[in-house]
């Protein structure tokens, strides 16, 4: 049986290849949105097309004509939509759950073949590394058990992707939240909380909180 992973962030990539060896039938890792065409994926025939971390739209002819999973990290019908991580830590939620989904044209409203729960404790890059093995545990039970997705039950909750300008430290914000604020961002390929001082950009990273005081790495650069 073949089946194809499509995604295009590192942490997805090495949880992949540390995973692999133990995953039944063949596979093959899509990095490149170029290289996820129908045409492609016509000529594999895959019995799934999984997506752990994916920023494009997928093509109507893709998910219409393949069974195709994606990994949303709430607890849809909460959370559907953009920077998830983002969007629930800056609402105060503390842990969530990875829901598996098939892939349809509204976005993130598939029906769900599974969920497992992910703390949200440490960095942006703690936390998507230990989403990025959650989610290889949950590909080997999708291909093993193959199991029937079901409706979403609920209203819907909507998050809306957040713009590289969101992540400044708002100014009235408490030590907690400033904490929060650059943790959340603090991820290989991410843009990291800021602040600007005339032509002076500060980038904040590597953030713990010790009570009342928050210690931090902080780059400084020119604006560009």
């Amino acid at each position: 049986m073949d089946y194809v992973i499509a995604t295009i962030k590192p942490w997805n990539v090495a949880a992949f290849e540390r995973h692999r060896p133990a995953l039944p039938g063949d596979w093959r890792l899509i990095t490149d949105r170029s290289a996820l065409t129908a045409e492609s994926l016509r000529a594999i025939a895959p019995r799934y097309v999984f997506f752990p971390h994916w920023s494009w739209m997928v093509p109507e002819e893709i998910t219409q004509g393949f069974e195709c999973v994606c990994f949303h990290m709430t607890d849809v019908p909460y959370g559907r939509g953009g920077s998830p991580l983002q969007n629930l830590i800056a609402r105060g939620h503390e842990e969530t759950q990875i829901s598996a989904l098939r892939m349809v044209p509204e976005l993130d409203a598939g029906p769900v073949y599974m969920k497992r729960p992910l703390t949200l404790e440490g960095s942006a890059q703690e936390i998507f590394e230990r989403f990025a093995d959650i989610v290889q545990g949950m590909i080997a039970d999708i291909v093993s058990g193959e199991p029937e997705p079901k409706p979403q039950e609920g209203e819907a909750t909507l998050f809306e992707r957040r713009t590289p300008e969101q992540s400044e430290i708002p100014e009235d914000a408490g030590i907690k939240e400033i904490y929060d604020h650059i943790r959340m961002l603090d991820a290989e390929t991410y843009p990291r909380a800021y602040l600007e001082r005339g032509s002076i950009r500060m980038e904040f990273s590597g953030a713990a909180l010790y009570g009342e005081r928050v210690e931090a790495r902080v780059i400084l650069r020119k604006k560009r």
